[in-house]
């Protein structure tokens, strides 16, 4: 059966390859030029990155109605349940390029969660808040 001139066959690829030569989420994005290139590495590597950070559950306010408060959950969760289906689909192309930004931002995302709590955790202990001994990281 023909579709006629407008459709094309192209080939997936079905194993991680070196290049800019690639269409990732959007048909003709970032096709062959390298500046679009660099910027799908960024843009993969900004949503690994908000996805690690949306991670944490809002903080809620003191006196916030339960509706109000789970709202607020729900929504957090969906945006980065969507940001992670765009990192999902953006790694489905099989670009080796777009895969280790990926995990790079997933890696940096922990990273600046972690030593954020680490850091707030040391701050509340030298208050008093809690002891210094639960700060040791247990292995």
């Amino acid at each position: 059966m023909d579709d006629g001139p407008m459709r094309q066959e192209t080939m997936k690829p079905m194993a991680f390859f070196w290049g800019k030569n690639m269409e990732m989420l959007f048909a003709g994005w970032p096709h062959n030029n390298l500046g679009m290139y660099v910027l799908a590495l960024f843009f993969v590597l900004f949503l690994a990155l908000a996805v690690e950070i949306l991670s944490v559950s809002p903080a809620l306010k003191p006196g916030m109605s339960p509706t109000v408060a789970g709202i607020t959950h729900a929504g957090a969760h969906a945006l980065r349940m969507s940001l992670a289906y765009l990192v999902m689909l953006s790694v489905m192309s099989y670009n080796a390029g777009i895969f280790l930004v990926t995990i790079a931002g997933h890696a940096l995302g922990f990273f600046l969660i972690k030593r954020r709590l680490a850091v707030r955790a040391q701050a509340m202990a030298h208050e008093g808040h809690i002891p210094s001994n639960t700060l040791s990281p247990k292995v």
